[in-house]
């Protein structure tokens, strides 16, 4: 087992290293050694992966356009062709059961009128959840892909683009779904055998949303284990829709990684009563995640040590619990032990599956993606209490986000983050939410790790007020005339297409939305021209080294964003006069 201490004077040595196929011994205790322990690990100020630094300026991200010098370079575009590098693609997501649970398109021609609106308005594609749970229902390796080759041609012929996401978890149960879509039954009836298959809290509750990550290499599915489950159900898609990949259609795959398809724990169940703001609860109870657990206080000579038996309930509040109170069990050299050991097992589990899928779908001309929660409630509680149970160990003096964006670097795959919309004043002060450093802050890791971010509304949203705050975070310092943003989303997708979104007021204030997105040019089908070079998926870098990931939990000062956008929507006049139209329209009526 490889071991490295920065300092004898360290209490403890902590878990670390989710990337080994060993367990690695870590100090990562705050005391004297702390500051020094890049230096002290040997690791110097200029760390790579690949051939590339991990501490370049984000500015850097900006692709060249040509070999001449800069100056040259912009010297012979035009007007129109410098204000494209400032274009975001906007995409929208698609009704989740717009393939039924019996694997039907059921109104084929409703949805392709619907498609021809947003092809009319400019929209560069849209998102589609492809569900395990519709392909795979019926027995192990028998998949039907019928429904979604009808859907995929429906949107072929609109002209839009597609990002295709993996959907290992349940539909139904979570906030805004609207469609009951459960995980293949043959999966359900192993559950039945051994329930620990699930996501399980400290009262025995089990979660059926997401097969627990404790399962990931367990052989427990007709002697398949979780990854390699979740692996042939990529490689049948890649195998079926080998004639959309090499069309060009799908741009992205983004890999179900967890509940909603986001990679976090399912802490905040409301199917189990979790009602907002509540902490959630952790979700490691499940015996294979308790034996590892287990395994990991052995390492470090802690066999007593055990699972949190004092975070809380779902609805509990930080203060009114041990582990999350001021100078709480999350301050303790065991509550530190155990939130290493609870966020690193994601972390394992999003670079595992990964891997596979880079594997999958290497050569194709396409991205891969990862979604990451926006748990932005109790955000500015020193506890960070709702992130920690979510498996995100995000502290004020810890960042928990931009290890994930190292570990996504080392895929090629993009950062995919949510609540791009929300507003501090709009939240419930006893909430102590805080959406817009959240989303500051996370934006900022990615682009510190050089990696493609984007993003999703997360909540069903047709004000001006939200279109000009993700118009803000997609471009957090506005436009450049002269050429490429120095910040910029690869992307933004829309929740979601529906009959509200395309009511006449909605839509007239969504397709302003689409074109300021599109920085006031119109759509654009050649994403070279903005920046955004498609090419064959290259092989996942080598495994990252430990001190890498070490380097990234120290918090940075995210980038400064704009109070506003450039690029808004309009506001209350917009508004007023919106009303004034619908109100004529309705008199002529």
């Amino acid at each position: 087992m490889a071991s490295v201490v920065c300092s004898k004077s360290c209490a403890f040595p902590e878990i670390f290293g989710p990337f080994h196929e060993e367990m690695t011994v870590v100090c990562l205790l705050k005391c004297a050694c702390r500051a020094n322990k890049v230096r002290r690990l040997g690791l110097g100020t200029s760390l790579t992966l690949g051939s590339r630094s991990i501490l370049r300026n984000p500015q850097a991200v900006a692709t060249d356009v040509s070999t001449k010098e800069p100056n040259q370079v912009q010297s012979l575009l035009t007007g129109k062709e410098k204000m494209l590098a400032n274009y975001v693609p906007v995409y929208v997501m698609l009704p989740l059961g717009v393939i039924t649970a019996d694997n039907v398109l059921e109104d084929k021609d409703g949805i392709e009128k619907q498609l021809k609106e947003l092809r009319a308005a400019e929209v560069d594609g849209v998102m589609a959840d492809i569900w395990w749970g519709i392909v795979e229902s019926k027995d192990p390796h028998q998949y039907d892909w019928s429904g979604y080759r009808s859907l995929f041609e429906l949107i072929q012929q609109s002209g839009l683009k597609l990002q295709a996401i993996m959907s290992f978890h349940q539909c139904g149960g979570s906030i805004g779904d609207d469609a009951n879509i459960p995980l293949p039954q043959w999966v359900l009836d192993v559950g039945e055998s051994d329930p620990d298959i699930f996501y399980t809290n400290k009262s025995g509750n089990r979660n059926k949303e997401y097969l627990t990550i404790g399962v990931d290499n367990q052989p427990l599915f007709h002697g398949r284990t979780a990854v390699e489950l979740y692996r042939d159900y990529m490689l049948s898609f890649r195998e079926n829709m080998s004639d959309f990949l090499e069309a060009g259609l799908i741009v992205d795959i983004e890999v179900g990684l967890g509940p909603a398809g986001e990679l976090r724990y399912p802490s905040y169940p409301s199917s189990q009563g979790w009602v907002f703001p509540g902490i959630g609860e952790f979700q490691c109870y499940d015996k294979y995640l308790n034996e590892a657990f287990k395994e990991a206080a052995n390492l470090v000579s802690h066999p007593e040590w055990e699972l949190p038996d004092d975070a809380g309930e779902y609805n509990s509040k930080p203060e009114s619990t041990e582990f999350f109170k001021p100078n709480g069990t999350y301050l303790t050299e065991r509550g530190k032990f155990f939130l290493i050991w609870y966020s690193n097992r994601l972390l394992k589990h999003g670079d595992q599956i990964l891997d596979e899928a880079n594997k999958i779908f290497l050569g194709c001309k396409i991205k891969l993606a990862a979604k990451v929660a926006g748990i932005h409630w109790w955000y500015k509680d020193a506890s960070h209490a709702a992130e920690l149970t979510s498996g995100f160990y995000n502290l004020n003096e810890r960042d928990g986000y931009r290890p994930i964006a190292r570990m996504l670097r080392r895929h090629n795959a993009i950062l995919n983050f949510t609540c791009l919309e929300m507003r501090d004043s709009e939240q419930s002060a006893e909430a102590k939410s805080g959406p817009e450093e959240l989303v500051q802050q996370v934006l900022s890791a990615g682009w510190r790790e050089n990696i493609e971010v984007a993003g999703e509304n997360a909540l069903f949203r047709y004000d001006r007020a939200a279109y000009n705050k993700i118009l803000l975070n997609a471009r957090p310092n506005g436009v450049n005339k002269d050429g490429p943003t120095k910040l910029k989303m690869s992307g933004v997708t829309y929740l979601r297409l529906s009959n509200d979104l395309l009511q006449r007021k909605n839509f007239r204030i969504f397709k302003t939305f689409v074109k300021k997105m599109h920085a006031d040019q119109g759509y654009c089908s050649d994403p070279q021209k903005y920046g955004h070079h498609i090419v064959p998926l290259e092989r996942s870098k080598p495994k990252i080294p430990m001190g890498q990931l070490l380097e990234a939990t120290e918090p940075m000062k995210p980038f400064a964003f704009d109070k506003e956008t450039d690029m808004s929507v309009g506001g209350a006049l917009a508004d007023l006069i919106d009303n004034l139209i619908d109100k004529f329209a309705s008199i002529l009526k």
